[in-house]
């Protein structure tokens, strides 16, 4: 499943990412109109809260409007409404590009903090803007997060890869 979120889901998107789904951020200022047309141009779920976007042609067809007010609450409702796995594949995508993340390579390793390169991988890096992954503190912090998100969305959470 692909996703694109409207711009006030940035936020979302990136938790998206985090879960290893393939999620697109709308551009700021991007039109409604445009947003459909790329979701179904890219086979795109598009994910909103924008009960006017459902008026547009086929917009229905792709579109997924999130009725709750917070991220809890959207986690809940993508989980239960859409079948969307949480925890399908945990920090596999680069939260910034949204492109799958590969295997640090020497270079890669050299520029993550020294204490960090001790902690036994695995080290990974996103091969288009290069940015290192390191399984620090932050990364526990995370996979609960997911884990937390499973258990709104009524999946059996268990302790991710």
């Amino acid at each position: 499943m692909k996703f694109l979120c409207d711009e006030m889901l940035g936020g979302l998107a990136r938790w998206l990412r985090a879960a290893g789904y393939d999620a697109d951020m709308a551009v700021p200022g991007e039109a409604d109109r445009g947003m459909v047309r790329r979701a179904r141009a890219q086979s795109r779920r598009l994910i909103t809260r924008d009960r006017a976007l459902l008026q547009i042609k086929h917009a229905r067809d792709i579109a997924i409007l999130l009725h709750a007010q917070n991220l809890d609450g959207w986690a809940e409702e993508l989980g239960k409404r859409h079948g969307l796995n949480w925890l399908l594949a945990p920090l596999s995508r680069c939260l910034v590009c949204n492109v799958n993340l590969v295997e640090a390579d020497t270079e890669a390793l050299s520029r993550m903090p020294e204490d960090s390169r001790a902690l036994g991988g695995p080290f990974r890096m996103c091969p288009s803007c290069k940015r290192g992954y390191w399984p620090g503190s932050h990364v526990k912090r995370m996979k609960a997060r997911l884990q937390g998100f499973a258990a709104l969305a009524g999946q059996n959470p268990v302790e991710p890869p």
